[in-house]
C-alpha cells in the first residue's frame, strides 16, 4: 500500500504542476470507470457494461478534450494531451482485463484444465475504486508510457523480492544509445524544420528537394521519440516495473507468456534467479531501421501500444468485420492520436501499403534464389523506409491543406508507388503460375 500511495502521490503532483491542472481534465474518464460497475460483486453484468465504457472512453473523453477549445473552453496543454493518451490506453485495456477475468470465472476446475488455473492465478484482477485511481496516476510511465496492463501494474506493487531485482545492465543496455541518437536529432534539427514546408518558399525549390526534404523529417521524429521512450523504459527498470523471470518468457505489453514457467519460478526461491524486462520493452531500433517491411517496422515502433491495438482492438473486431480488420485498427489508433486530418491520411495509407509489399513479396520473393531474395529483401527495406518518412508528413503538418499540399508537390509519389506495385505483381504473378506448372 505504501508503494502504491507514493507512486500515486507522484504521478499526480507532476500531472498538476506540469499540466497546470490539467490532470483534471482526464478525472472525468477515470470516474467513468470507477463505481458500482467496477466492484467485483457486480462482475457478472460487465459484458454490457464494457460496450457503455468503451464508448465513453475511446470516443468521448478525448474528443471532447480535443475539440473543447471550440465551444469556448480552455485547450487543454500537449502535456495533458499526453498524459490522456496513455489513461485512454490503461483504462480501455483495464475494461478488458476484468472482462476476460470474469470469463475465466465461469470455467470449470478439472484437472485437466491447469491451464485455466494457472491464467486465473496470474491474469484475473480484481481492482477496487482506488486501485483505479492509483493505476491511472501512477507516476511511471504517466506521459510517455509505455503502456503497462494493471495486472502487471498490480505485480509491481506486490511484489517484495524488488531489491534483488537487477536493475544497472539493463539500464545501461537500453541508455547506451542515447548519445548517437541525441546528436543526430540536434544536428539534423539545426538544418531541417518542418515549418519551412510551411512557407511558399518550400515549394520555389526543384522537386528532389521536396521529396529528399521528408527523408531528415522523419529522422528528426523519430529520435525524438526514441530518446523518450528509451528514458521511460529506464524509469519502468529503476522501480522493478515490468520484470518478471526469464521462464516466463514475458512479451511487451502482454507480460508473461509461459505461465506454467512463471509459477515453476516463484515457487522455488533462487539465489541466480534471472529476470528480464521485456513487458516495459517500447522500441527495437534494429527492426526500426533495419526490418525489411512495414509491418516489421510497425511491431517495432511503440511496441506497448502496438500490442494494446493488436489485443484489444484487431483481435476484438467482430467475425463479419475481420476483412476490414487493418483499415478498422488504423483508424482507432490515429483518433487514438489526435483528431487532426494527417494523423487519418497517414495511417489509412498503411493497409495499402502493406497490401503492396505483400503483393510484391507474393509474386517476386517466394521460390526466388538467396541472392535475389537477399536483393529484395534491401529494395523492401528502402521503400519501407519512404513510405514512412511520406506518413511522417501527415504527422508532422496535421492540416489537410498543409498535408495534401505537400503530398501534391511531390505529386502524391506515396499513393502512386504502392499502387503500381499492387499492379506490377498482378501482371507478374499469374505467369509464373504457369511457369511452375510447366515445369
Amino acid at each position: 500500500k505504501k508503494r502504491q500511495i507514493t507512486c500515486l502521490c507522484m504521478g499526480g503532483s507532476h500531472g498538476s504542476h506540469l499540466c497546470h491542472g490539467g490532470p483534471f481534465d482526464s478525472m472525468a474518464a477515470i470516474l467513468g470507470c470507477n463505481g458500482d460497475h467496477f466492484q467485483p460483486s457486480n462482475y457478472s453484468s460487465r459484458f454490457y457494461k464494457m460496450s457503455a465504457i468503451w464508448i465513453y472512453m475511446v470516443f468521448w473523453v478525448p474528443c471532447f478534450l480535443r475539440t473543447c477549445h471550440h465551444f469556448g473552453l480552455p485547450k487543454p496543454s500537449p502535456v495533458s494531451n499526453a498524459l490522456q493518451l496513455f489513461l485512454t490506453l490503461k483504462l480501455v485495456a483495464l475494461g478488458f482485463e476484468i472482462h476476460d477475468t470474469h470469463e475465466l470465472s465461469k470455467k470449470g476446475d478439472t484437472p485437466e484444465e491447469a491451464e485455466t488455473t494457472l491464467q486465473r492465478k496470474y491474469r484475473s484482477i480484481y481492482p477496487s475504486s482506488l486501485d483505479i485511481l492509483q493505476y491511472s496516476y501512477c507516476y511511471i510511465g504517466l506521459f510517455t508510457g509505455p503502456y503497462y496492463k494493471y495486472r502487471t501494474y498490480e505485480d509491481f506493487i506486490q511484489n517484495r523480492n524488488s531489491p534483488n531485482i537487477p536493475v544497472k545492465e539493463f539500464v545501461i543496455e537500453r541508455l547506451k544509445y542515447i548519445p548517437v541518437i541525441a546528436v543526430t536529432f540536434l544536428g539534423m534539427s539545426h538544418f531541417f524544420s518542418i515549418q519551412y514546408v510551411e512557407t511558399e518558399e518550400f515549394f520555389e525549390h526543384p522537386f528532389w528537394f521536396r521529396l529528399f526534404y521528408m527523408v531528415p523529417m522523419f529522422m528528426i521524429f523519430r529520435t525524438r521519440l526514441y530518446m523518450a521512450w528509451l528514458v521511460s523504459e529506464s524509469m519502468c527498470m529503476t522501480s522493478s516495473l515490468g520484470a518478471y523471470p526469464v521462464e516466463a518468457k514475458a512479451k511487451y505489453g502482454q507480460g508473461p507468456t509461459d505461465l506454467s514457467g512463471l509459477d515453476q519460478s516463484l515457487s522455488t526461491s533462487k539465489s541466480d534467479q534471472k529476470y528480464d524486462y521485456q513487458t516495459v520493452y517500447n522500441l527495437s531500433i534494429y527492426g526500426c531501421e533495419l526490418g525489411r517491411t512495414t509491418r516489421e517496422g510497425l511491431r517495432s515502433w511503440n511496441m506497448t501500444v502496438q500490442y494494446w491495438l493488436a489485443a484489444f482492438v484487431h483481435r476484438r473486431i467482430p467475425k463479419h468485420l475481420k476483412s476490414y480488420g487493418v483499415a478498422i485498427t488504423m483508424a482507432v489508433s490515429a483518433f487514438w492520436h489526435g483528431i487532426h486530418p494527417g494523423y487519418y491520411l497517414s495511417f489509412m495509407l498503411v493497409p495499402v501499403i502493406v497490401f503492396a509489399e505483400d503483393a510484391m513479396i507474393s509474386a517476386f520473393r517466394k521460390n526466388s534464389s538467396e541472392k535475389m531474395q537477399y536483393w529484395f529483401d534491401w529494395a523492401c527495406l528502402f521503400f519501407k523506409m519512404r513510405g514512412f518518412d511520406y506518413m511522417c508528413m501527415g504527422f508532422l503538418l496535421l492540416k489537410l491543406d498543409l498535408t495534401l499540399a505537400y503530398w501534391q508537390s511531390i505529386f502524391f509519389i506515396g499513393h502512386l508507388v504502392p499502387i503500381l506495385f499492387i499492379i506490377i505483381s498482378k501482371i507478374f504473378k499469374p505467369k509464373r503460375k504457369k511457369e511452375e506448372k510447366k515445369e
